[in-house]
């Protein structure tokens, strides 16, 4: 998405990465600076539930260093990463019913104990350090802060502004939170915890592929090392880890979505709406078993059943989705199935598959 827009900086959503159709990074930033001009006054529009540490701190250098004034608008959520580039503003401004959050930085690991180790002291030092900037713009103390960062602590716009992390709160109504996994979080706020789980906006099925690639990569590794070869390579690094992770989950982000456009999109759930939705949310089916599903199932329309429940086009066109299904009903008998009588029929087909 385009990070400048009407001369104002929107970053919306993921920083550092783009998930859910939405995602900033520091050189798009550091781009749309370039564009206006170091000695224009700017606006910066966050709402984020977070990111990658490094485009976060590399952001909020950017703007640090920009010669016009900057003025940081929290239009819903700036937690995690976003709230260290809020930090970056010289004025603070957090619309009604905004939010922030500060906490310690994560990572995932694959290694050694002594990669175990140097991560540690990796998160250490990049927490001590947003410690420091969060400490010097609210002129708190660094153990306090760094107690705060433990616990994780998320903010009003009021106590945003009571602490030093905002200067100001108007009246403006905040928008909806931005897209994000908020159930990583120890304790976000039961609502967004809902939201994400009413969004689809877990990371739950990227890590286990993401981890699984770092695992294949690394053992790809050591095989390579262990070849008699003049320059045999080192075992796989933090940083190859942490690509591999990233790139793994990109590319499991980007199939989901592809999948769930393939289903929704489709011709066949026109007039499906509602399956073809539960196939694509709620299922793990492929794309290509949906459609076939969403064809067999009846249209939803007033010459088509308008008696019968949508529970019960649902269960007859998931029955014809099973191996076999097809040869069991045709659409127009399946359709007319009680949901029991389907559901055995979905669960003996599945012990029998």
């Amino acid at each position: 998405m385009a990070v400048l827009v009407n001369g104002e900086l929107v970053l919306y959503g993921f920083v550092g990465e783009s998930y859910w159709g939405d995602g900033f990074t520091s050189r798009e930033v550091i781009d749309a600076l370039a564009e206006i001009g170091r000695d224009t006054d700017i606006v910066v529009r966050i709402n984020s539930g977070g990111g990658y540490v490094d485009d976060g701190v590399a952001i909020f250098n950017s703007l640090v260093a920009h010669k016009g004034k900057v003025t940081v608008v929290v239009d819903a959520m700036a937690a995690s990463s976003a709230s260290v580039i809020a930090m970056a503003g010289d004025e603070r401004i957090m619309r009604k019913g905004a939010m922030m959050m500060i906490h310690d930085p994560s990572s995932v690991v694959w290694g050694t104990a002594a990669d175990m180790e140097r991560a540690v002291k990796m998160l250490e030092k990049h927490a001590e350090n947003l410690a420091g900037i969060y400490a010097e713009v609210t002129g708190e103390d660094l153990g306090d802060i760094r107690a705060d960062m433990k616990a994780e602590l998320w903010l009003t716009a009021d106590e945003a502004v009571e602490r030093g992390f905002a200067t100001s709160a108007n009246d403006d109504k905040a928008k909806a939170a931005a897209a994000h996994d908020y159930s990583i979080y120890a304790h976000a706020p039961e609502r967004l915890v809902a939201l994400t789980g009413r969004k689809n906006w877990s990371h739950t099925e990227a890590r286990p592929k993401a981890l699984a690639s770092a695992t294949a990569a690394n053992r790809q590794t050591k095989r390579e090392k262990s070849m008699p070869t003049e320059n045999s390579q080192a075992d796989m690094t933090s940083a190859d880890t942490a690509k591999a992770l990233a790139d793994a989950t990109a590319k499991a982000q980007a199939d989901t979505k592809a999948r769930i456009k393939a289903i929704t999109t489709s011709e066949e759930a026109t007039g499906r709406e509602a399956l073809a939705s539960h196939f694509a949310y709620e299922t793990d089916m492929t794309a290509e078993a949906a459609v076939a599903a969403l064809k067999a199932a009846p249209q939803a329309s007033a010459g088509n059943g308008a008696g019968e429940s949508y529970e019960a086009r649902r269960l007859a066109a998931s029955a014809l989705a099973q191996p076999g299904g097809e040869k069991t009903a045709a659409p127009s008998v399946a359709a007319k199935l009680n949901p029991t009588a389907i559901f055995n029929a979905r669960r003996n087909a599945t012990k029998g598959a």
